[in-house]
C-alpha cells in the first residue's frame, strides 16, 4: 500500500505531511523513523498527520512525530505548514482553523500574503507542569553537568518543554555539545528542547535550537516562542520580537503571563510524492 504525502518546510525546518482525514494512518515509531531517514526515506525533521476532528468544536486533529519516532505535543513551524496543506488540498476553507494536538488546541490563521499566524496557547512555568524537577518556580535554574560544570537555564513549556540559555553569540554557541546533554538531562524527565539565544536589542534576538528527538534544526517555532517569552520575562524584550534563526526570520508576540503567544512566519510546499507504507519498502519512495 502507498500513501500520498507532501514535503514542506518552515524556514528550513522540514516536514512530511500525510492526509489521514479520509483513510486512517497508523504512524508507528518504526515507520516514522523510516520516513524521516534522509538516506533511505523521504527525509525530514518531523512528520505531520492531518486527522479528522476529535471533538465537534475543532476542525482537525494534528499529530506530530519526531525523526526518532517519538511523538511531540507542539510544533509552530509545522502548524504553519499544516494550515497551508489543509488549504492547498481543499480539506477546509475555514480561516482561522482550530486544531487539536496531544498537548491542547491551536488556532491557525492564513494572511493574504501567505504568512501564517499561529496561536500556540498560554505558556506554562510551574516545574511539575513542564515537566522539570525543581521544588519551586524560579527565574533561572542551575543544571549540574558532567565534569562539575553548571549551566543556567530558563525553563518553561509551550506544548513541549523548553530550556533557554542566553549566549553572547549564537554562531559560536556549543549547540552540538550542550544541546544533547541538556536535552537528556535527568531533571527533564520527558527530555527538552534546548534554545541558545543572543539578545541584539529589545525587539531582536538570534536563536539556535536543539530539538528533542530531532537534533539541531534550521528553525523551531515553539523554540522561538520559548526564547522570546524568557527574554520578555527576564531580559527586557518588547511585546513583539523578531527572531533570527539559521533558516530565516519569525515574528513572536506575547503580552505577558496568562496570555497566549503568537508566532508568524512562512510555510513552503516543496513537492508531492507517494510512499510505500510497509517497513520493508519505506526506503524506496518515489516523487511525482
Amino acid at each position: 500500500m502507498t500513501r500520498e504525502f507532501a514535503k514542506m518546510h518552515g524556514l528550513g525546518n522540514d516536514f512530511v505531511v500525510f492526509d489521514a482525514t479520509r483513510e486512517p494512518l497508523t504512524m508507528t515509531p518504526e515507520l516514522a523513523r523510516a520516513v524521516a531517514d534522509r538516506r533511505l526515506g523521504v527525509g525530514c525533521d518531523q512528520i505531520l498527520v492531518v486527522e479528522p476532528p476529535p471533538a465537534p468544536d475543532v476542525d482537525f486533529g494534528y499529530r506530530i512525530y519526531n525523526a526518532d519516532g517519538s511523538e511531540s505535543g507542539q510544533c509552530g513551524n509545522g502548524a504553519r505548514c499544516f494550515a497551508r496543506f489543509v488549504r492547498d488540498r481543499g480539506l477546509s476553507d475555514r480561516n482561522p482553523l482550530v486544531v487539536a494536538t496531544i498537548a491542547g488546541r491551536m488556532t491557525l490563521a492564513i494572511a493574504d500574503d501567505g504568512q501564517v499566524r499561529v496561536d500556540l496557547g498560554v505558556p506554562v512555568f510551574e516545574p511539575a507542569d513542564i515537566p522539570f524537577e525543581a521544588p519551586r518556580r524560579e527565574p533561572t535554574y542551575n543544571l549540574a553537568m558532567d565534569g562539575g560544570r553548571e549551566l543556567m537555564v530558563h525553563a518553561l513549556a509551550i506544548g513541549n518543554p523548553h530550556a533557554v540559555m542566553v549566549v553572547d553569540d549564537v554562531d559560536s554557541a556549543p549547540v552540538s555539545v550542550q544541546g544533547p546533554a541538556v536535552e537528556r538531562h535527568p531533571r527533564f524527565p520527558a527530555r527538552v528542547n534546548v534554545g541558545f539565544m543572543a539578545i541584539h536589542g529589545p525587539d531582536h534576538v538570534a536563536l539556535r535550537v536543539f530539538e528533542r528527538g530531532v537534533g539541531e534544526t534550521r528553525a523551531c517555532g515553539s523554540g522561538a516562542c520559548a526564547a522570546m517569552i524568557a527574554g520578555r520575562l527576564f531580559h527586557g524584550l518588547d511585546e513583539t520580537v523578531r527572531v533570527d534563526l539559521p533558516g530565516g526570520q519569525l515574528a513572536v508576540s506575547w503580552a505577558g503571563e496568562g496570555e497566549p503567544v503568537y508566532l508568524t512566519g512562512p510555510a513552503t510546499h516543496v513537492f508531492d510524492g507517494r510512499l510505500p507504507m510497509s517497513m520493508e519498502t519505506a526506503g524506496n519512495h518515489g516523487g511525482r
